[in-house]
């Protein structure tokens, strides 16, 4: 089983103040994914910047800038795996969920992952 993380839904979930620095966010969502020991890929929104891969969290960027284009490149990369009953997508958003489910993709919430993170 692999995670694949909406990134920015998953860090807005909590009114943190994560947007006066969506960089320091992303860092640590990044380390709290690392702290999980599973697979996981995550994907941000936005500009790339440095967040160093591991051998068990993979860091994406959007491949284009604009709405949904974080979700676009989750659909696809549940749509072109092997086994996409072997993904689970973390998101809020219920139309990227219904759009990875229609592939076979279980869905988890933010808020019930980020709870999986705390402990």
């Amino acid at each position: 089983m692999r995670w694949v993380v909406d990134g920015i839904n998953v860090i807005g979930s909590r009114p943190t103040g994560w947007w006066r620095d969506r960089p320091g966010a992303m860092r640590e969502l990044v380390e709290e994914l690392r702290a999980l020991g599973e697979p996981v890929t995550v994907v941000f929104d936005g500009r790339p910047l440095a967040l160093p891969d591991s051998d068990e969290v993979e860091v994406r960027f959007a491949s284009r800038r604009g709405r949904n284009a974080a979700d676009d490149d989750i659909v696809a990369l549940v749509a072109g795996a092997e086994q996409p009953t072997a993904l689970t997508v973390v998101t809020s958003d219920a139309e990227l969920a219904e759009r990875v489910r229609r592939h076979g993709a279980e869905v988890v919430g933010a808020r019930t992952f980020r709870e999986r993170l705390s402990r």
